[in-house]
């Protein structure tokens, strides 16, 4: 599913970024991708994911 439309980010995309290359907040991923950058109404779907993945990777890790 894309999450950001005008730079054709995909939710697939943002967890490969937060769990293969250690990615934890938006700045990081806004460097990485431009989400955000156009029309702005992907970050809130983004955050969720970036919450969410990164929750599951602390759980998985205890």
């Amino acid at each position: 599913m894309f999450v950001c439309l005008c730079h054709s980010v995909s939710d697939k995309k943002l967890r490969r970024l937060i769990l293969e290359d250690g990615i934890s907040d938006m700045r990081e991923i806004r460097r990485c991708t431009a989400l955000g950058s156009q029309c702005g109404k992907c970050v809130r779907q983004a955050k969720e994911i970036l919450n969410d993945t990164v929750a599951a990777q602390y759980k998985q890790a205890s």
